[in-house]
């Protein structure tokens, strides 16, 4: 538990905010330097207040709080300018990348340079950049900074260089392994090595390497998430069902 009384000027990220009494919000914030945190936004709900109109998903903002408890009085919001509002697909893409940071990051664990790489994210996302490119290298960041590095340029059998026609089964808990060709097709950890090696070039420009990468990524952040349903996949699988 952090023990300072008041922390001024932090950069900052709204992650998601919700009623906490009848004129307050709960703020899930992402600071830079202090990582993941609740902050009580206190008459945010009432009309005219300074900080309803600031607290703003995917803006770069600057946050000032107090107290020393788990949960702590935000005092002081301010918008840092940039860039508009991701709309349509790159807004259910914002929300995924949000829904991933409350999932998987600890509480007060500050990653800096994740920040950084959420504010790009956001960033590109809202400048219209193709979302597969943006949420994959996301994802191997994020893995990668809570200690899980996607190893994709060599196998985890003998250490060899990944053959672009190779074969490997991804285990998650310790890298890609050589399988026989032929294996059964089906699976998401079963790929090809040419694959492996454009994701860890970030280069998706292969409708089908994109989506291989995709379900690569996909089973290993569910099993980082032991399971646990994303509500932003959902949503968006619905969507494109409509």
């Amino acid at each position: 538990m952090s023990s300072r009384q008041r922390v001024d000027h932090q950069p900052a990220f709204v992650l998601h905010a919700y009623p906490y009494s009848e004129t307050s919000l709960l703020v899930e914030a992402y600071t830079r330097a202090h990582g993941r945190l609740p902050l009580v936004a206190k008459g945010a709900r009432r009309q005219g207040s300074a900080l309803r109109g600031a607290l703003l998903a995917f803006q770069p903002l600057t946050f000032a709080w107090s107290g020393r408890g788990e949960v702590r009085t935000l005092v002081r919001c301010d918008w840092q300018g940039g860039h508009p509002l991701p709309r349509g697909q790159a807004l259910l893409c914002g929300f995924y990348l949000n829904e991933l940071l409350l999932r998987l990051l600890p509480r007060e664990d500050p990653h800096e340079l994740l920040f950084d790489h959420y504010a790009q994210a956001v960033a590109r996302l809202a400048a219209g950049a193709a979302s597969a490119p943006v949420l994959r290298a996301f994802e191997r960041r994020l893995l990668q900074e809570l200690g899980y590095a996607v190893a994709l340029e060599r196998d985890a059998a003998s250490g060899a260089a990944i053959e672009p026609d190779g074969t490997y089964r991804y285990e998650p808990e310790r890298g890609p392994i050589p399988v026989l060709p032929g294996a059964a097709g089906g699976d998401p950890l079963l790929l090809k090595g040419r694959v492996l090696l454009a994701l860890a070039r970030d280069d998706y420009a292969d409708a089908a390497t994109a989506a291989a990468a995709r379900d690569l990524m996909r089973a290993l952040i569910d099993h980082r998430l032991d399971r646990q349903t994303l509500h932003s996949r959902t949503v968006f699988r619905a969507l494109q069902d409509l």
